[in-house]
């Protein structure tokens, strides 16, 4: 079954990542601090996902 959550985030992330290369936009725009808020919730989504996987197994 597909992810949709993740890969909303993940979506999100690949598009402001373009945005900020193709501008040269530096750390700390609005765009850069997005992406490190998406970094935060990639990694809990993804640390949530593989912790409920082992107890589904059982």
């Amino acid at each position: 079954m597909a992810d949709l959550y993740l890969k909303a985030l993940e979506a999100e992330r690949k598009q402001l990542w373009a945005v900020c290369r193709l501008k040269g936009l530096p750390k700390g725009t609005p765009e850069r601090l997005r992406i490190e808020e998406l970094d935060d919730l990639l990694a809990k989504h993804k640390a949530r996902k593989t912790s409920g996987q082992g107890e589904a197994g059982a």
